[in-house]
């Protein structure tokens, strides 16, 4: 027996420190931290969170976001109903995490009516957003498990309440997360039971959307971010689109350059999209490799999205193309899943969930999958 010891004791101390080390629970969907943020409406009690999910390759990685829930004064033991907020575009950096920023509750399209219809809002920042890693800009996979483990924590914050059923709804960048957590729920997280998807505004073809988006400025600034994301997520270097200045330009616009509503671009940021336009003006970043094969594999296929689906578009989108997103619509379709289809004539990019009418709209078809009424289809209509 003493032999036996020694020997243990010996191989222990031979190990490295890193093999001794007891590596803290990292399984998908573990709650970290929650901790309470002022700031909010009184309406509301937040939380910002950490908490793990894993990667395309299923390696563990710790992110963030936020968790929002109605102040009761009069609390139920009964579970909320959860809907999983997937934010636009903030940024491609640690720094423009929404759950960093003081004006989230403002910022995030309809808290305010999710919170009074009584749903637990829970809002993930996405991998490298508030977390020292490269942001993987809409990369599907990891966006997706990201959403469905922020979900799974919040079911591990006892004040939280939150029930296993959810809607997830998101426009722009998150329209785009939305459908492929659509996509991914089933197999990542089959615990929990998604009951609709909200996707406002969504990209859909990747390549599509980089060529078609009628405000020029708008999707120079957009390829600088994509481009700069995917190659820091994947190690693919810039001289494939730009040259070594524009490179240094390109990085610049993403790395000093957070979303913010209602400000004004810099000096600096509106010349540096005027030279990733003449960059891009003979150049076709979704046709050249290997930008045009991370876009291919990132769009949505219109099969994979699984449940009842509902689609926001503004017909003067100059960020999406409304055709683009029409013709996604209707290659939905043809797999014969119902579709509600909800056009915004005139509507601008933020219209999809800015406006009054079409956050209700919104609000009203989760509502009613939360209450286990038949979807509506628009596609005899469209």
């Amino acid at each position: 027996m003493l032999r036996t010891l020694l020997s243990a004791i010996l191989l222990l101390i031979a190990l490295p420190a890193t093999a001794r080390a007891q590596r803290p629970a990292e399984s998908p969907g573990t709650l970290i931290s929650a901790e309470p943020v002022s700031g909010g409406p009184d309406a509301m009690r937040s939380w910002r969170i950490a908490y793990w999910t894993s990667d395309a390759h299923g390696r563990a990685i710790r992110v963030t976001g936020m968790i929002v829930a109605p102040r009761d004064h009069a609390p139920s033991p009964a579970p909320r109903r959860v809907i999983a907020w997937t934010h636009g575009t903030w940024g491609v950096v640690e720094k423009c995490a929404p759950s960093l920023s003081p004006d989230f509750w403002q910022a995030t399209p309809a808290l305010a009516e999710m919170i009074a219809r009584g749903y637990l809002v829970v809002a993930p920042d996405y991998p490298g957003l508030g977390s020292p890693m490269a942001h993987p800009y809409l990369i599907g996979i990891d966006t997706a498990r990201a959403v469905l483990d922020a979900v799974r924590a919040a079911r591990s914050l006892r004040d939280a309440r939150a029930g296993a059923d959810f809607a997830v709804w998101g426009e722009s960048q998150g329209g785009h997360a939305a459908l492929w957590t659509a996509a991914q729920a089933a197999r990542y997280a089959p615990e929990l039971r998604l009951l609709g998807t909200a996707a406002a505004a969504p990209p859909t073809d990747l390549a599509a959307n980089l060529r078609s988006g009628s405000d020029a400025n708008v999707r120079a600034m957009l390829a600088a971010y994509a481009a700069y994301s995917w190659s820091q997520h994947f190690g693919h270097p810039l001289s494939s689109l730009f040259n070594k200045t524009n490179a240094g330009v390109a990085t610049r616009l993403a790395r000093n350059n957070c979303i913010e509503l209602g400000k004004k671009p810099r000096l600096g940021t509106i010349l540096g999209i005027a030279a990733i336009r003449g960059a891009l003006r003979s150049k076709d970043m979704a046709d050249t490799l290997p930008w045009a094969g991370i876009a291919r594999a990132n769009s949505v296929v219109p099969g994979a999205v699984s449940g009842p689906l509902l689609i926001v578009q503004g017909t003067a989108d100059t960020v999406v193309a409304p055709a683009v997103t029409l013709a996604f619509a209707r290659q939905r379709c043809r797999t014969g899943a119902p579709l509600r289809y909800l056009s915004l004539p005139g509507g601008d990019h933020p219209a999809a969930t800015r406006n009054a009418g079409a956050a209700a709209a919104t609000l009203d078809w989760i509502d009613a999958r939360f209450a286990g009424q038949r979807p509506p289809s628009d596609c005899g209509r469209i």
